[in-house]
């Protein structure tokens, strides 16, 4: 007879059409005789590109009282420790089907003109800067190659000069005064390639063919790496790619935004934001349905490697006959923009991941400093913003194993459009003697009220709470930890826990 964790959720709920005050019930179960699935923590990844100040004035810059000897903050990489970072994708993003990597190494750099985002680089940021700062925040580095106006030769020549010690590019890092190979593990052939707006983009008939051959050149070079290349959910480019280029790759990776704010930074307010957190998990589930189709389901995986609930502003962005509104830019770094719809639309979506991470087994935030990112890097210091700690959260307080998860709640309605009420995932020990329950309320006003039946627990539990005093709450510089993560010892009185309203909730018990 199986063994079953249940969790009865009583919550007081509402309909956001009627906002009734009727209860609202809603069941989690979990089987616990089922075998526990260890998820990758490559999930908890993240991004950075050449734009705006995320590099220079972000994580990078020489001179400042709070920056090392290499020019790297020193506020930025403790609190990019904190989160565990095991990832970092680089260097675009849009801006590396312009960029040309060997411009940018070695001690005689010239500025270059960025043809993706209208703006000078200075240059002094490249390949030996990028991977001494993973080393220094303790992740491994992902290097995205320029597949726009870029050759299939010229990215084979960057595993070179990151992996070999012989040939050209081997010999031209050694003597750039890095002597030992980077040993660069995790490779993407190209950025959104299928879009129009990315500068050499392709068509459905070149992108095969073009991921074919710049794989083959790759693996000429180190047969150890993985490779990945850019997808899509649409059938007509994906089924292609892999038709031709299969065999080669290791991810296909597909990018996610659900709050469009290109041309004017206004969000979403948080009840449509909210609606929104079960797209990224569609999404996945027609990405994993392409795999089936095509017979890649059992070897390659799902990288989803540029991921926010809000996309960057930049007006003017992919327009070629007008001109980029650059000052614009500084839109993105209003720190109010990034409040509780935020912090739990993340947490929503690593939840997705986590739930299918059978096949997702990587995921990088869009980006990791400033633009949309969880900290805002300022010449002061750091703000960390409220998805900040949701990361912060998930890399540290979960078990490394996913417990499948049977989950039934009424629903949260705004007119034609219903999501779970609550949402969440069941992480656990090898052993399965210790959980780690991550519950999202998305509700925006009522706490939910929550029976919990479990066997063997103990009756006190230690909780981690992320909440505000509204929906709207947010962290700035005058006010830095107005939504914080708040750690609680829960005694659990006749089965029953309460989660408050638009909260992030993780939950340890000892079995």
């Amino acid at each position: 007879m199986k063994k079953v964790l249940t969790l009865i959720f009583l919550c007081l709920g509402m309909s956001c059409n009627s906002y009734a005050q009727s209860a609202l019930k809603v069941e989690l179960s979990v089987d616990l005789s089922s075998e526990p699935l260890e998820y990758n923590q490559m999930i908890f990844g993240q991004f950075l590109e050449h734009f705006h100040r995320q590099i220079y004035g972000g994580i990078y810059e020489p001179g400042s009282k709070l920056s090392d000897e290499q020019g790297f903050r020193k506020d930025v990489i403790d609190a990019l420790r904190e989160l565990k970072v095991p990832v970092v994708r680089y260097p675009g993003g849009c801006f590396v089907s312009t960029y040309h990597w060997k411009k940018g190494v070695g001690k005689n750099r010239i500025p270059v003109y960025d043809k993706s985002w209208h703006v000078e680089d200075p240059n002094t940021f490249g390949t030996d800067e990028f991977i001494a700062w993973c080393r220094k925040i303790g992740a491994e580095p992902f290097i995205c190659t320029n597949a726009g106006t870029g050759t299939p030769e010229e990215m084979s020549d960057w595993v070179e000069y990151c992996n070999l010690n012989i040939g050209e590019y081997g010999r031209m890092r050694i003597a750039n005064g890095y002597p030992e190979p980077y040993n660069v593990k995790y490779w993407s052939i190209g950025n959104e390639n299928y879009g129009a707006w990315e500068l050499g983009a392709k068509t459905v008939d070149e992108w095969g063919y073009l991921v074919r051959e710049s794989a083959k050149l790759m693996l000429s070079v180190d047969q150890s790496i993985k490779l990945f290349a850019a997808a899509t959910t649409d059938e007509n480019w994906t089924v292609p790619l892999l038709e031709r280029a299969g065999p080669y790759l290791s991810y296909i990776s597909i990018h996610g935004y659900w709050d469009f704010m290109v041309e004017v930074n206004k969000p979403a307010d948080y009840l449509t934001c909210i609606l929104r957190t079960t797209y990224p998990e569609e999404q996945i589930q027609r990405t994993i349905e392409i795999l089936e189709k095509t017979g890649y389901d059992k070897r390659i995986k799902i990288a989803f490697d540029e991921w926010n609930l809000k996309n960057w502003h930049h007006p003017g962005h992919g327009r070629h006959l007008q001109g980029m509104d650059i000052k614009a830019r500084d839109g993105n770094d209003v720190n109010s923009l990034y409040t509780m719809a935020d912090a739990l639309f993340s947490a929503c979506f690593l939840n997705s991941c986590l739930r299918n991470s059978n096949y997702v087994e990587m995921a990088c935030m869009s980006p990791v400093v400033n633009t949309r990112g969880p900290l805002y890097v300022h010449p002061g210091g750091i703000v960390k913003r409220t998805t900040y700690h949701v990361m912060q959260m998930y890399a540290n307080e979960l078990q490394p194993y996913v417990l499948p998860v049977s989950i039934e709640s009424e629903l949260l309605t705004v007119k034609d459009r219903s999501v779970p009420a609550v949402d969440a995932v069941v992480t656990c020990s090898e052993d399965k003697k210790q959980l780690a329950l991550a519950l999202v309320n998305r509700d925006p006003q009522k706490e939910a009220e929550c029976s919990i039946s479990i066997a063997d627990i103990n009756n006190v539990a230690e909780a981690i709470v992320l909440s505000g005093d509204s929906t709207e709450a947010y962290n700035d510089i005058d006010n830095p930890n107005r939504v914080v993560p708040k750690i609680e010892k829960l005694r659990i009185k006749n089965g029953k826990i309460t989660i408050p309203a638009h909260s992030l909730l993780i939950v340890k018990l000892t079995r």
